[in-house]
């Protein structure tokens, strides 16, 4: 699908011109993307304010969930969750307890495979099998958001996303925390790469587990000072629930 075309389409599905796949038929039916999160991967906030978004994959172990929890509630800060589908099946105590605590939950697809190595039919599946998973396990409806496992989209698979009624959430910067200390990662070095992304409509991204299986989660011991370091910058933590768009 040409650029043009796809900016055609997110506009009519912005504005429920176009009805959504079954597969996102629940989804549709409530708070959908605005037209200015479709038709690209969306990489820093449309607003012009001092606010920041935190957000966290999980698709590893929960490790530093407690933590990461705590901390959100201590700060009375909103966030999203991305969970792959595969780990709300595995893990679906860590994703209730996610939704238990206010915060959304987006779609990080259900296998966590590269999306450009899939065809149209199969990013379907996988969308809609890890939105059934996250459902039974939250008992809460996910959010209208897609984030790309490895962070790697196309313009195709971008318009799949859409058309299934997801605007694609990426990152302005990822801390690498989820690296960890073999890695080369430490704390500083998470909230270092936390503070140079900052700017009006900046997300972070972080993740609940650790990829090595150590139990290390240097995001979850970042978290405070990250969020210290953008309050002394002036930037607001922001839900990303704000910038969707009501059902009629």
């Amino acid at each position: 699908m040409d650029v043009g075309r796809r900016a055609a389409m997110a506009a009519l599905l912005a504005a429920g011109l176009v009805p959504a796949p079954s597969a996102v038929a629940a989804a549709a039916a409530g708070p959908r993307p605005p037209a200015s999160l479709l038709g690209q991967e969306v990489r820093r906030l449309p607003t012009s304010r001092r606010v920041v978004a935190l957000t966290f994959n999980a698709a590893w172990d929960e490790s530093g969930l407690d933590t990461v929890l705590t901390e959100l509630r201590r700060r009375k800060a909103a966030a999203t969750f991305f969970p792959t589908g595969l780990f709300a099946k595995a893990r679906p105590a860590a994703v209730r307890a996610m939704a238990a605590a206010g915060h959304g939950l987006g779609n990080h697809s259900h296998s966590h495979p590269y999306f450009d190595d899939l065809g149209t039919a199969e990013r379907e599946r996988e969308v809609r099998t890890a939105d059934a998973a996250i459902r039974t396990a939250s008992g809460a409806e996910p959010l209208p958001f897609f984030r790309f496992p490895y962070s790697s989209t196309t313009e195709d698979a971008v318009a799949d996303v859409n058309g299934l009624g997801y605007a694609a959430i990426e990152f302005t910067d990822d801390t690498n925390g989820y690296l960890g200390p073999a890695g080369g990662m430490t704390v500083d070095k998470a909230v270092r790469r936390a503070v140079r992304a900052l700017g009006p409509g900046a997300i972070l991204q972080m993740h609940v587990g650790s990829s090595a299986g150590d139990g290390v989660v240097l995001d979850a011991q970042a978290l405070p000072r990250i969020v210290d370091a953008l309050l002394e910058e002036e930037y607001a933590v922001v839900d990303l629930r704000e910038f969707l768009t009501a059902a009629p």
